[in-house]
């Protein structure tokens, strides 16, 4: 079994955002500033806001957290909108109320919106970039190889379809309408799961050498878990992100990568 492990690749893209960063501050003056929106108070969610803190302030990219009540989030985003020192802005998931997700997430401006949530986004999503910098970085060739996504949620599954779709991959989706998992599974040479179900996928769904991209997120037990039965790492023969540091290290990557470029592009426009 060769495991994709994103932790490794992390470090290196993080001292390379470390030099950006750098660069940013003394050739241009620019101090790049995200911003996350908190509506509710969960173990979970205060564990990823830490995480994001923390690679941050590593980066020296200053990260504020703004924890408001729902009913402020618009008028809270519409400020940070419009504050020049602040250059990314996220709206931490979920909400108290998921029905107004849309309308939340479309209120941030495009050329902020580093999580990509909005209708108008001009960044391309954190999950998918940290998929596709994972396969690339371990030197995983989309040529020729039959590719399924199992999900096609806002997160990831639909936004990294396009992705591919736009390189020309040939590439499938697995959803909760399709009727054989299994079959489609077996089919495919390159797996990417992200439907947040724990234990989707089984030792008997894979075909030997598949590559198996696990991005799903869920919570059981109190633990989180991903959509691959942990029985599946008891195969030899597969190419698979490990239970804990495949996708998520590089995540964080890709979403600090979208706070530097839009620092940079304020910071191009201002000398326009």
């Amino acid at each position: 079994m060769k495991l994709l492990n994103g932790r490794e690749l992390a470090e290196f893209i993080k001292e390379r955002q470390a030099h950006q960063v750098r660069a940013l501050r003394q050739s241009m003056g620019i101090e790049p500033k995200l911003a996350i929106v908190v509506t509710i108070d969960h173990p979970t969610i205060n564990v990823y806001m830490r995480m994001k803190k923390r690679y941050g302030a590593d980066i020296l990219v200053e990260t504020e957290i703004h924890r408001v009540p729902q009913a402020e989030a618009l008028t809270t985003i519409k400020a940070l909108n419009a504050d020049p020192s602040v250059h990314g802005i996220i709206v931490q998931l979920p909400l108290e109320n998921p029905a107004e997700t849309d309308a939340i997430v479309d209120a941030v401006a495009p050329e902020k919106d580093v999580d990509a949530l909005g209708k108008n986004a001009v960044f391309e999503p954190a999950t998918p970039m940290a998929i596709l910098w994972l396969l690339a970085g371990y030197n995983i060739d989309f040529r020729g190889k039959k590719v399924l996504l199992v999900g096609r949620g806002k997160l990831v599954g639909a936004p990294l379809e396009r992705m591919l779709q736009a390189s020309d991959v040939d590439v499938s989706v697995a959803d909760r309408d399709t009727a054989d998992l299994k079959a489609a599974t077996m089919a495919a040479d390159i797996i990417i799961t992200a439907t947040g179900s724990p234990a989707i996928l089984y030792p008997d769904m894979l075909k030997s050498g598949a590559v198996v991209v696990d991005a799903g997120v869920a919570g059981e037990e109190g633990k989180t878990v991903g959509d691959v039965a942990p029985s599946v790492y008891d195969r030899d023969d597969l190419t698979i992100t490990p239970p804990k540091g495949g996708v998520g290290p590089l995540t964080v990557c890709a979403l600090f990568d979208n706070v530097i470029r839009a620092a940079r592009q304020a910071a191009e426009d201002k000398e326009l």
